[in-house]
């Protein structure tokens, strides 16, 4: 009997922990404004290749010459993987040129719909945004 308790208990754990990074998980729509595109120009400094979403970082010079650190999220690595690009395409120190769109609560982040990569190649960076244009590769 108490082992069957032990293995309920684990087994519910198991569950909510497995249902974290969907409850983490938020839609275009909650963090990003479709109305407000934006495009910045920058040295990437940071690249985090994991699930969910892809994040890179950009600094960017502002209108008042401040350098600002961008945040980008893009699509899931592996529906990246499959239209060409994975961790290597960006490397820190590359000039980038990115195209998406702004944040809701106007910080330094945005969603990426296409990258223009150090080597002139343009990329799709795996917009949520459902209504952007997702035929580039």
């Amino acid at each position: 009997m108490r082992r069957n308790v032990y293995g309920l208990l684990a087994a519910g754990l198991g569950i909510v922990f497995a249902a974290a990074p969907v409850l983490a998980h938020h839609s275009f729509a909650a963090q990003y404004d479709s109305k407000k595109t934006i495009k910045i120009t920058g040295p990437v400094t940071k690249v985090e290749f994991m699930n969910p979403h892809i994040y890179f970082y950009v600094d960017v010079k502002n209108a008042d010459g401040k350098i600002v650190n961008y945040a980008v999220e893009g699509g899931t690595p592996g529906s990246l993987r499959r239209r060409g690009w994975g961790k290597d395409a960006l490397k820190v120190g590359d000039t980038v040129t990115v195209e998406g769109w702004a944040a809701k609560n106007g910080e330094a982040n945005m969603n990426g719909n296409r990258v223009t990569l150090a080597d002139g190649r343009r990329v799709f960076a795996g917009t949520s945004n459902p209504e952007a244009q997702q035929g580039e590769q």
